[in-house]
């Protein structure tokens, strides 16, 4: 799994996630870039999914830790660019009803809660 994160407005971040997020290809590097944002001071965070070829029930608690974390200091995380299997892996869990998807990472930055 690659990761990259960059700032998109003040407060705003991207993570953007490439490759296999699963137990067998990275640890919770996801739960650390949340983490380094929220320290600081980024509290709107969108996970860019567009690059994700696999995602297992690791990968989705990954992002489940990372969606506790900003939630727990009055934030807000977005899902972006999730489509085909990666997107039925929440549908399945119920997920999408946690978690907001949007179609592209500018959709998720501009629309409003």
């Amino acid at each position: 799994m690659e990761i990259s994160q960059e700032t998109i407005a003040p407060g705003k971040a991207v993570i953007r996630l490439q490759g296999k997020v699963m137990i067998s290809e990275a640890p919770d590097r996801i739960g650390a870039a949340v983490e380094e944002l929220v320290r600081a001071g980024t509290l709107f965070i969108v996970i860019d999914l567009s690059g994700v070829t696999a995602l297992d029930s690791t990968g989705i608690g990954y992002l489940i830790a990372g969606y506790n974390r900003i939630m727990a200091a009055s934030g807000e995380m977005r899902m972006a660019g999730a489509t085909g299997h990666i997107l039925q892996n929440f549908r399945v869990n119920q997920l999408d009803r946690v978690f907001a998807f949007y179609p592209s990472v500018d959709e998720a930055a501009k629309a409003e809660a």
